[in-house]
């Protein structure tokens, strides 16, 4: 019964689409653009249609008198065919066709001059707008379907995604009142997916609500297809959540009510509680921004509820409250005042007060009455018109005729002097014919003149080819003669050359047999020298440990030997406390040997691997005036075990090396793995020395670290300057054999 009131709602929206406050927004940034041209030409447009659609039409129509004088100056078309283009569509919204129609071909004609295909769209777009409001829907689909090409073909920019919206929006529309709902729901989907790309919350809303309505009216046709309903409610939804996430961006904040009514509409046949629900939340909204038509509707939707719930005392206010909002709109329906005045009257008959129900049916017929005799009026005044229209349709073809005649007569003229001109020109080609003859005959004679010529000179050379071919054979065989000795003489120096070659084969076989007899002695060599160097790596680190031993474990138990054979039995106070002290030197010793025996072997190296070792390490030879830091980049402990020992004690020399020589304050150990490679650098921050001066052999140190990169097929480099610190870098292969 109240469907009528929904419809026209979905066509107002869809027509006051900006805010009220957008308009000053807008005049803000063209202002503050006034010394930009572009800028200022790229907001002219929107800053026009805002101004018209918010009854400023005079300052619309100022904007664009003063703006496109500025953009027919340009180089390009561009902007001078948009600016005719929204100059056009104002015409037409206020009804000035004549105007409007001038403003459309003045922006074809710059639409010739750019190559902008984004601005041939927009003409394109304006033409189908015009042609949509004149009755034209063949050619405006037609006009619409351009406009996207050429947009398809267009390069992106900021605001090509919303115009390629707003066109497949129109088209979606046309498709949908010529119920070829297949080629509406197609052209809505893109809307929806333009408007995502545009990104503009405002466009996105309108694209939900657009599929919401497909959906919704698929299911008007089917209402057994409870899926179609799902879909047009779930879009629905999606408007309420899209303007509720950017209610600060929403150029119209009445979108909240519109969303709302569509909504309650919707769950009116199915779900009462969410029809109120939304009901109640459109008519707070609209009640907030003042939009009669949304109040009225959400008043009827009210009234539609509460006779569902049968009271009809509730339904008559609402009904009553959404007939006072239609009278205070400035765009009146009168079928949606018929249609409340309908469901007054049945209300008043169900209630069984028959002189009320009545009165408003007396007052439905009337409005009736008076809208049938105005609509009358409207279509004698339109079929007048029309008769005019044609009528003059009808001397304009007559005149078309008539210039079409004279036409034809000029272009008989024209024949018959093409048909003289080309007798005349045949007869002067028959005389140039004739003179060619003659100049033909002429070369004749002299090419006969010329053969003769040419046939003594032939003899002639046939004389002295004879001659000459008796020469070259006596010459040919005087060089075959020469070619013999010459070939005898080749074939000599090839046999030395192979002989002198062989020999020189057999020396160098000789040289290189020797030469890998001595390489492998130099190998055996390095492995004599590197076996030997870890031996006595070996054996320093034995003398260390037997030092470590003697010096720290055997002094600690000796001290101990001495308190604890020195007690005297008889004096039980003094035994308890030299016991105590005996036995804090006992610890001291485990604790002692439990240090030499992880610098024999870590355990933590044995449990954990190498990284876990190095940190421990670093954490237990840092102290207050020492900082050593470790980084571990890409380490996925693959290397083997025995090969993690080797790393760790380079790693130790390295440390203790800098520890006593370099007085460092900052060591940095690193270690990194990368194709089958793991690379190792010790820096420090100590007083550096001359890697040039170094000689590893005499340092016993290096030498036992070079001893084990060997062992591990690895290769060390050294970086040092003095006073700013040592950088040695080891590069290790992971997997060798």
């Amino acid at each position: 019964m109240y469907r009528l009131l929904f419809i026209f709602t979905l066509l107002i929206c869809s027509f006051f689409a900006q805010a009220q406050d957008v308009v000053s927004q807008l005049e803000k940034e063209y202002n503050n653009a006034s010394y930009k041209t572009i800028e200022q030409l790229d907001l002219a447009p929107k800053y026009a249609k805002a101004l018209f659609l918010h009854n400023l039409k005079s300052k619309s129509y100022q904007i664009l008198e003063t703006s496109i004088p500025i953009a027919a100056k340009q180089t390009d078309g561009k902007y001078a065919t948009i600016l005719y283009a929204v100059q056009a569509m104002n015409y037409r919204l206020d009804s000035k066709g004549t105007e409007a129609l001038k403003s459309l071909d003045m922006a074809r004609v710059y639409s010739l001059k750019t190559n902008s295909n984004e601005a041939k769209g927009y003409f394109q777009y304006a033409k189908g707008w015009i042609l949509i409001r004149n009755n034209k829907t063949t050619d405006a689909a037609a006009a619409y379907l351009k406009a996207i090409d050429y947009y398809e073909n267009s390069p992106t920019t900021s605001t090509l995604y919303g115009r390629f919206a707003t066109v497949v929006k129109e088209l979606s529309t046309i498709y949908s009142n010529l119920n070829e709902y297949q080629l509406e729901e197609k052209y809505s989907k893109q809307f929806l997916l333009l408007a995502s790309k545009q990104n503009d919350p405002n466009l996105i809303f309108d694209a939900y609500m657009r599929m919401g309505y497909v959906y919704e009216q698929k299911y008007g046709q089917n209402p057994s297809n409870v899926e179609l309903r799902n879909r047009a409610e779930q879009y629905y939804l999606q408007t309420i959540k899209t303007f509720n996430k950017s209610k600060e961006a929403m150029l119209n904040k009445t979108n909240l009510s519109y969303a709302a009514i569509n909504l309650a509409n919707l769950y009116t046949g199915f779900n009462r509680d969410k029809a109120m629900q939304y009901a109640r939340l459109a008519n707070k909204v609209s009640l907030e921004t003042g939009d009669a038509i949304h109040i009225a509707s959400s008043f009827g939707i009210l009234a539609e509820l509460a006779v569902q719930d049968k009271d009809y005392d509730l339904a008559k206010s609402y009904f009553l409250k959404a007939s006072m909002e239609i009278g205070k709109s400035p765009v009146r329906d009168h079928n949606i005042e018929l249609s409340i005045l309908e469901s007054l009257s049945q209300l008043s008959e169900e209630q069984g007060n028959y002189k009320e129900a009545l009165t408003y049916y007396k007052s439905y017929v009337n409005k009736y009455k008076s809208v049938y005799d105005q609509e009358k009026l409207d279509i004698t005044k339109r079929l007048e018109s029309q008769f005019d229209k044609e009528r003059q349709e009808q001397k304009y073809i007559k005149l078309q005729l008539e210039s079409d005649k004279k036409a034809q007569q000029i272009k008989l003229i024209n024949i018959l002097r093409a048909q003289r001109e080309q007798v005349y020109n045949n007869l002067k080609l028959v005389e140039e014919n004739q003179r060619e003859r003659l100049k033909f005959s002429e070369l004749e004679s002299e090419k006969k003149e010329q053969q003769l010529r040419l046939a003594k000179l032939e003899t002639e050379q046939k004389n002295k080819d004879i001659s000459n071919f008796k020469k070259l054979l006596t010459f040919k065989e005087k060089i075959n003669t020469y070619y013999i000795v010459f070939i005898f003489i080749f074939i000599v120096l090839i046999i030395l050359l192979l002989y002198a070659y062989k020999q020189r084969a057999k020396s160098m076989k000789q040289r290189d047999e020797l030469h890998a007899l001595a390489m492998e002695k130099e190998k055996q060599n390095s492995k004599i020298s590197t076996l030997t160097a870890l031996l006595e790596g070996q054996e320093q680190e034995r003398g260390r440990l037997a030092r470590d031993l003697h010096d720290g474990l055997g002094g600690l138990l000796s001290g101990t030997k001495l308190q604890l054979s020195s007690l005297d039995p008889h004096q039980s106070e003094s035994i308890e406390k030299e016991i105590s002290k005996s036995i804090t030197q006992i610890d001291g010793a485990v604790e002692e040997l439990r240090r030499v025996a992880h610098n024999l072997m870590p355990d933590l190296l044995m449990k954990y691997g190498l990284e876990v070792a190095i940190q421990e390490f670093a954490s237990r030879m840092s102290n207050t005036s020492l900082d050593i830091h470790t980084e571990f980049i890409s380490y996925t402990n693959s290397i083997a075990e025995e090969k993690q020992l080797i790393l760790y004690r380079i790693i130790q020399e390295l440390v203790n090396n800098a520890i006593k020589h370099a007085y460092t304050s900052e060591i940095i150990i690193q270690i990194s793995e990368e194709e089958n490679v793991l690379n190792l650098t010790v820096e420090d921050n100590g007083k550096g020395f001359d890697p040039t001066n170094l000689d590893v052999r005499k340092t016993a140190g290096f030498h036992n670290i070079e001893s084990r990169v060997q062992f591990l097929k690895g290769t060390m480099n050294i970086i040092s300057e003095q006073n700013i610190g040592t950088s040695i870098e080891l590069q290790i292969p992971i997997h060798y054999t």
